[in-house]
């Protein structure tokens, strides 16, 4: 782990996307966070000695989704598959594929493994898998503000986590995807989904991977920060904001399944230029308590002091 010195930061950006907006002014206190995504050597590891078992891995009870197809009653996660050609972006299912026996274990499905990524980030971990985990470690998942305040690395209210440009000097300092998505994959990093963690350059507080590769869970429910504030009721800086409540996180198009969603941080290898630029410290996305896929992960934080 690094120690993070907290402080103050402008949270959020008006020059992207309307969740990541206002800017506001926001103070959090000193942590200490792991260098790097959990990785698939050290899950293994947590899973050996606890015997935990991944959502993934674990059938849905048809009681608790009302309406579930009985051919998606079984184990599995969502794995990304490229396109053949350009389809409707506004159709992730174009590109996501439920793929039974899909897990932390055997990412691209059932008759895969880990032989050649142990040193990768671990994905297919629903958030109480990412709990689990933290908690067996003595540490706990971040909050959003300490998430970000970390991955700006110093460089309070720049774009990305090492300045303001994406490539600078045509320099790839991250495992994005290069080209049109979800079909044309440039491979300009080498790398077609994940890779090690810790082959670029660390930022400003020595952490690595804090951009692209895989999203990260937070602790924290998602809302829109114009929700969050006025739940707060403040209107000048906001010392360790804890998010939204859990009431507020729910998907308005799905109200009916009342399920939860947690603030994801950082992006991942499959933003792109022309679909999902969150490869920005500021950068949010909803994600369901319930779900995994082959694009999150997750990495631990204790707060300075702790034993």
């Amino acid at each position: 782990m690094v120690s993070v010195p907290g402080g103050m930061f402008s949270m959020g950006s008006d020059r992207f996307y309307a969740e990541e907006a206002p800017v506001r002014r926001v103070r959090v206190d000193a942590f200490w966070m792991d260098v790097s995504p959990v990785t698939n050597r050290q899950f293994a590891t947590f899973v050996a000695a606890t015997g935990h078992r991944t959502l993934a891995e674990i059938a849905p009870d048809p009681a608790d989704y009302p309406g579930l197809l009985p051919e998606m009653a079984h184990a599995g996660s969502l794995l990304f598959q490229q396109t053949a050609g350009p389809v409707d972006l506004t159709d992730p299912s174009q590109w996501w594929d439920f793929r039974l026996g899909a897990d932390w274990a055997h990412p691209l499905g059932p008759d895969s493994g880990l032989e050649e990524i142990w040193d990768h980030p671990v994905v297919h971990v629903a958030y109480e898998d990412a709990a689990a985990y933290a908690r067996w470690v003595g540490k706990r998942l971040p909050t959003e503000a300490e998430w970000e305040f970390a991955a700006r690395g110093g460089l309070d209210g720049a774009d990305y986590a090492w300045g303001d440009e994406l490539a600078p000097g045509g320099a790839m300092l991250a495992n994005t995807w290069q080209g049109a998505f979800p079909f044309a994959n440039l491979l300009t990093d080498g790398w077609e989904r994940t890779s090690p963690v810790g082959i670029y350059p660390p930022n400003g507080y020595g952490l690595v991977d804090m951009i692209g590769n895989v999203w990260e869970w937070t602790s924290d429910w998602y809302a829109h920060p114009k929700v969050e504030r006025k739940t707060k009721g403040s209107c000048c800086t906001i010392a360790n904001p804890r998010g939204a409540r859990q009431r507020d996180s729910v998907d308005p198009a799905a109200p009916t399944t009342a399920m939860g969603r947690k603030v994801l941080k950082g992006g991942s290898h499959l933003c792109a230029p022309n679909y999902c630029q969150r490869y920005r410290p500021a950068a949010r996305h909803p994600q369901a308590i319930d779900s995994s896929t082959s694009h999150i992960g997750f990495r631990c934080v204790v707060r300075a002091g702790a034993d």
